[in-house]
């Protein structure tokens, strides 16, 4: 091949932009919209059961003044307060209505009614303090550690798991 100098060198460089462009191509394409699995609330393989994915919890309520005094509800607490804001919702899955079993924890039925075990926040909820006194005797109040679960609690009649 008789080629000079010049045109390997522009012939190498187009090599290395269309290398460097295909080597993008699945990093970019991972950055896209979520897949439908996403979802679908992970499974909890150790006990066969599925949970709730923590992107489903509700927040805090918005619009909190910066005057306003704030209680942090976490654990017990924050399950309890959920359970409360849902117990009557007309209609069923992730935001709606909640129930609460004989063993402490609170869960939701999706369509398929199967059962979703519901998991507080890890960072808690922000609830305004007036409202969050109701839950001071709970594990998790403004993230106490003692206190009283949600066992012994009487809740709506729910279908059995």
């Amino acid at each position: 091949m008789n080629t000079t100098y010049g045109e390997r060198k522009i012939v190498s460089r187009l090599l290395a932009v269309l290398l460097s462009a295909l080597l993008m191509v699945p990093l970019l394409s991972s950055c896209g919209g979520g897949s439908k699995n996403a979802t679908q609330p992970p499974v909890d393989d150790s006990i066969g059961r599925t949970v709730s994915d923590r992107t489903n919890q509700p927040q805090a309520k918005k619009g909190l003044g910066t005057g306003q005094k704030v209680a942090i509800l976490a654990g017990a607490a924050a399950l309890y307060y959920l359970y409360n804001q849902h117990k009557n919702a007309p209609k069923e899955g992730a935001q709606g209505k909640y129930y609460l079993s004989k063993n402490g924890r609170v869960y939701y039925r999706d369509a398929e009614n199967r059962a979703h075990w519901v998991t507080p926040p890890s960072e808690g909820i922000r609830v305004p303090e007036s409202e969050a006194q109701k839950y001071r005797e709970f594990q998790g109040y403004n993230r106490q550690n003692t206190g009283r679960d949600l066992t012994g609690l009487t809740s709506s009649p729910a279908p059995a798991l």
